[in-house]
């Protein structure tokens, strides 16, 4: 028998993320585009779509989290300490489990707040440029994720996650 795309033990939890993500693009969206033309391009506005990108923020070094803990547990040094060494396999699993809902909503948050960047009004300087960049280094990230499920990827969802964090460092605080 074939394994499925999602095992079932993370199925509810994903499929959960994806609605609850489809909702709150939708809404958001239609918030969004149903804004006055004069409020869209005043500074109050900016705040809003910064909004989006804290929370997007804020919900990436969960996702990131996983990898820094997975590095972390394989270092030699926990082996002579048992008990921090239980503390952070704890983490690591709870960060496992929630790493591809959090990360499906984390990208919910990156769609508004691109789409609302470009509703402000880009400008063609580094930071902008760093954010399109992750943006595009991003599309790949949930593909290769999917494929990750069958051990199809070839460590493409590491490598281009990993782009991704840099990137996405480089534009949350450069």
């Amino acid at each position: 028998m074939k394994q499925p795309w999602i095992p079932r033990r993370e199925r509810l939890w994903v499929a959960a993320a994806i609605v609850v993500s489809v909702l709150l693009v939708l809404w958001e969206l239609w918030s969004l585009l149903h804004l006055p033309s004069s409020t869209v391009h005043s500074r109050s506005f900016e705040h809003t779509f910064k909004n989006y990108g804290s929370i997007a923020r804020i919900a990436l070094f969960f996702v990131l989290a996983n990898y820094v803990l997975a590095f972390i547990i394989k270092q030699r040094i926990w082996d002579r300490m048992g008990n921090p060494k239980k503390w952070i396999a704890a983490l690591l699993r709870f960060a496992r489990k929630w790493h591809t809902p959090i990360a499906i909503v984390a990208i919910a948050f990156i769609l508004l707040h691109a789409v609302a960047v470009f509703m402000y009004g880009i400008k063609l300087d580094f930071h902008n440029m760093s954010g399109l960049l992750a943006l595009f280094v991003l599309l790949p990230v949930p593909v290769s994720g999917l494929l990750r499920y069958r051990r199809m990827d070839r460590k493409w969802h590491l490598r281009s996650g990993l782009a991704f964090a840099f990137l996405f460092l480089i534009h949350a605080f450069v």
